[in-house]
């Protein structure tokens, strides 16, 4: 039993890299989702991971106007698709629409 405890101490102590910060560094946050609301610290925990800037991480973003209550108006900017769907009685339409202050990848039906 102790073979096997000192040989995965020691595997343990040959991967594991000890990082560490300065002020200012950037850093990749991942925190897990967990159900139910918990207040931090409390239960489950934060893994840090130094941050490598990369000029593809940097994302355009349109301005968007918000009203006092910190919201916006979403209205349809193109509609991208159109499909008829056949029930018992009639037909229903369908249409993608592409809402604006998105991309096309978040075009609902």
């Amino acid at each position: 039993m102790q073979a096997a405890e000192d040989r995965q101490k020691s595997y343990v102590d040959l991967h594991r890299r000890d990082i560490e910060f300065e002020v200012g560094d950037k850093v990749l946050l991942k925190v897990s989702p967990m159900r139910g609301v918990m207040r931090f610290c409390k239960r489950g925990k934060l893994r840090l991971r130094k941050y490598v800037s990369d000029l593809y991480h940097v994302l355009e973003v349109e301005n968007i106007e918000l009203d006092e209550a910190l919201t916006y108006a979403e209205v349809p900017k193109e509609i991208l698709n159109r499909k008829v769907r056949k029930i018992r009685d009639g037909e229903i339409v369908l249409l993608k629409v592409l809402w604006s202050n998105h991309n096309v990848e978040e075009a609902t039906w």
